[in-house]
């Protein structure tokens, strides 16, 4: 999988490959989506869920939402990709995660990004505490905030006004990804990730996971590929044997649009190879540790802050099971590590390999950020010409429009 990333990266063929999977993708019917009374219920007029994978909302008179379930059965795995909920439809996204029994919301936007709302805020803030839902008949309370530099992990009780009965959501809002872009590094994110998967939130056991950003495609899809390739990677034994491209495919078909730029597919492809390398280290320690007691498991360094700096899921695992990813941790293996010349050199090489990725990216980032320059640069001194010429060619017309005017009422008054 690395010289397969190399490949594409050396040559530049991102773009090429994002086209082809793009062509690829099949097209589904979306026909409810563009009726007349769900049209106010949709934020972007060209991002529409297909009629076979919509989630349907229950005892509704309207049962639209903008909403897909996307299910990857041999992963295990089902997720509703959503957009970021409008300010009238906020109501009708609490009544879909009490009826799906969802567990988590992974927020992959802020509320407010280059100036614009891109989700409605739909949680209560501290100074809030509570936000009623009367609509639909929900009741949302902030129970605990945490807030970490990449993301702040929230536990809210959902109660239903109608029954009385209460449940806990965790949400999950990834605060430093930007729109149309990708998150700093796949350390980060992968934390970010792990620390989702350490809920439980993810697993068959509960209701599929809410994902959202503000169109529910683009960072939401990337989420959702990166967690079924690293599933499929730990369940097969096997990181070879997972054709990216392939599992991409199969979500489309569940969702349009998933993943909206090359630069997220490329960034998808990063986050797999280096979730893989945790999944083959921990598979690599769990044969080492057989035979011995096991300890308190910890989450690899390279991705996750230490338990003195866990959030509030630290202690709390849903029905008692810990995730299929994490193994018991075995500090003979750190101690082993520090005598051993070889895993020096390999981790000296991998730290290479990190840095100069990063300073490839920042590279690329900073001649994207030049071109974007140099192209509002164009744009605004275009703009400013209109501006200049605008009010004079609009008094030249006005002039042309008088004279035109006052020649026919001549020709008239003088017949």
């Amino acid at each position: 999988m690395d010289q397969e990333f190399e490949n594409i990266d050396s040559s530049g063929q991102w773009q090429n490959l994002y086209n082809e999977i793009r062509n690829q993708s099949q097209e589904c019917p979306y026909k409810v989506a563009k009726f007349p009374e769900n049209r106010n219920r949709n934020r972007y007029r060209d991002v529409s869920p297909y009629d076979h994978s919509r989630v349907r909302l229950e005892n509704s008179e309207n049962d639209y939402i903008n909403a897909s379930l996307i299910t990857m059965e041999e992963a295990q795995r089902r997720y509703i990709l959503t957009q970021g909920p409008l300010r009238n439809t906020c109501g009708h996204f609490w009544q879909m995660i009490w009826e799906q029994r969802c567990k988590a919301v992974i927020m992959l936007n802020r509320v407010i990004e280059k100036g614009s709302e891109k989700c409605a805020q739909y949680w209560p803030s501290k100074q809030e505490r509570d936000m009623d839902f009367s609509d639909t008949g929900f009741v949302v309370t902030l129970v605990s905030e945490d807030v970490k530099p990449n993301y702040t992990i929230r536990l809210l009780e959902l109660k239903n006004g109608k029954t009385g009965e209460t449940r806990e959501i965790y949400h999950f809002n990834y605060t430093t990804w930007p729109d149309f872009g990708v998150p700093e590094s796949p350390a980060s994110f992968l934390n970010f990730l792990f620390k989702v998967r350490e809920s439980g939130s993810l697993g068959p056991e509960n209701g599929p996971a809410v994902v959202h950003c503000s169109a529910g495609i683009g960072r939401s899809g990337t989420f959702s590929l990166v967690d079924t390739c690293l599933v499929l990677m730990d369940k097969r034994k096997d990181p070879l044997s997972v054709d990216i491209q392939k599992v991409l495919l199969d979500m489309r078909e569940y969702r349009m649009g998933l993943i909206q730029t090359p630069d997220q597919l490329r960034f998808s492809y990063m986050a797999v190879m280096e979730g893989a390398k945790s999944i083959l280290e921990d598979s690599a320690l769990q044969v080492s540790s057989m035979q011995k007691q096991p300890e308190e498991w910890q989450e690899p360094e390279a991705y996750l802050v230490s338990s003195s700096q866990s959030s509030i899921l630290s202690s709390e695992k849903v029905n008692g099971q810990s995730d299929s990813c994490t193994e018991p941790h075995d500090p003979g293996r750190e101690r082993d590590s520090i005598h051993s010349p070889k895993e020096e050199h390999t981790e000296l090489k991998t730290l290479s390999l990190r840095k100069r990725n990063r300073e490839e990216r920042i590279a690329s980032t900073a001649q994207k950020v030049q071109q974007m320059k140099l192209k509002l640069s164009d744009s605004e001194k275009k703009k400013e010409k209109w501006l200049f010429w605008k009010p004079i060619l609009l008094n030249v017309g006005a002039g042309a429009a008088v004279a035109l005017g006052l020649c026919m009422c001549w020709a008239f008054l003088s017949q």
